[in-house]
């Protein structure tokens, strides 16, 4: 088993990155704040105007080390990484998978997407009480989960997945405690950029997890950006976000409520720009990827190994799986439903 190491989540501007030894150091006005060995070190986040110098990356790179840069919204703008990893021969099933027989994997992220979604509806059912119209998305859910057993292209699936989504998302708001709902409203799914304070840490929340999928399948061998459910697009790690799906509700939705229902989050962490979109001020930020980083030392028994790992290794668990199915070694991929 992987060990979980860490990811260092770099959020102040102006911060520089650089190599000395074995060891990453973090300045800040011309001071060392930081020191880290390389070995415990797995992914490197840059959020805003960080500086990262050319031997740092090139280390970084030899050593498997990724680093992703992403804006003070948290989009994501570019990542460096060294030589992809892994036999040429998985990469080469995983193509012709993709080519061939799409379906097969699109059916069971979808699958293991709304099964989750439909646990979460479920489990907050039985914590707070009937709401009719949590229990009408309940039964939407188990009827699309019919229809996509039969379905066998993979356009029909991906509207499916499509209206399961927008259904999910129209009842997302009663899934916030009453006295908060106010506070955070939410009408729906709005991205480039987040309009309202919920959507702004689900798209944060999105994309750390997609980040570190992809660095889970580079870890494997497999190629992140070409997939079965996401179509192939220049720069998109279409695979990572196939596998997104698996996770979103479990994960990343779970996560985001948390931090609302339990009031560790406020309406004033947040700032509204002149466009209208919403982000995280600087100390909002560095509170939720330190719940982020916690979220990941959690443990769970895992569904299908039935070992007991850290939350934070669930990615490399499930790259692992998939990567033994395109080899034939196992002969069906088995998606993350949690129990």
């Amino acid at each position: 088993m992987k060990k979980l190491l860490n990811n260092l989540y770099v959020t102040t501007d102006g911060s520089y990155v650089h190599k000395e030894r074995e060891t990453l150091i973090i300045e800040q006005e011309g001071e060392k704040v930081f020191q880290l060995p390389f070995h415990s070190i797995q992914n490197m986040f840059c959020f805003g105007r960080i500086m990262v110098s050319p031997d740092l990356m090139a280390a970084c790179g030899e050593k498997g080390i990724g680093i992703s840069f992403f804006t003070g919204y948290g989009k994501f703008q570019s990542r460096v990484q060294g030589p992809q990893s892994g036999n040429v021969l998985l990469r080469r099933a995983q193509y012709r998978e993709a080519d061939d027989s799409p379906q097969i994997l699109a059916r069971l992220f979808i699958a293991a997407k709304l099964v989750n979604c439909r646990n979460i509806v479920m489990k907050h059912q039985r914590n707070h009480g009937q709401d009719e119209k949590l229990e009408k998305l309940a039964k939407y859910l188990a009827d699309n989960l019919k229809r996509l057993e039969r379905s066998n292209d993979v356009d029909q699936m991906r509207g499916i997945e499509g209206d399961s989504a927008a259904s999910y998302f129209a009842c997302f708001n009663n899934l916030i405690v009453k006295d908060l709902r106010e506070s955070f409203p939410f009408s729906g799914r709005t991205k480039r950029p987040p309009l309202d304070r919920v959507n702004a840490l689900l798209s944060f929340a999105y994309t750390l997890l997609t980040y570190e999928i992809a660095s889970a399948l580079q870890g494997v061998g497999i190629d992140p950006y070409v997939g079965f459910l996401h179509t192939d697009r220049s720069g998109r790690v279409s695979l990572a976000l196939d596998m997104l799906e698996e996770f979103r509700a479990w994960w990343c939705d779970r996560f985001v409520l948390t931090l609302i229902n339990r009031k560790q989050i406020s309406p004033d962490d947040f700032i509204v720009e002149g466009s209208n979109a919403i982000r995280l001020t600087d100390d909002a930020r560095k509170m939720v990827l330190t719940a982020w980083q916690e979220k990941k030392q959690e443990e769970l028994q895992h569904p299908y190994t039935e070992e007991k790992i850290h939350i934070g290794l669930l990615p490399h668990v499930q790259a692992m799986l998939l990567s033994r199915y395109l080899r034939k070694d196992m002969e069906i991929y088995t998606p993350f439903i949690a129990r």
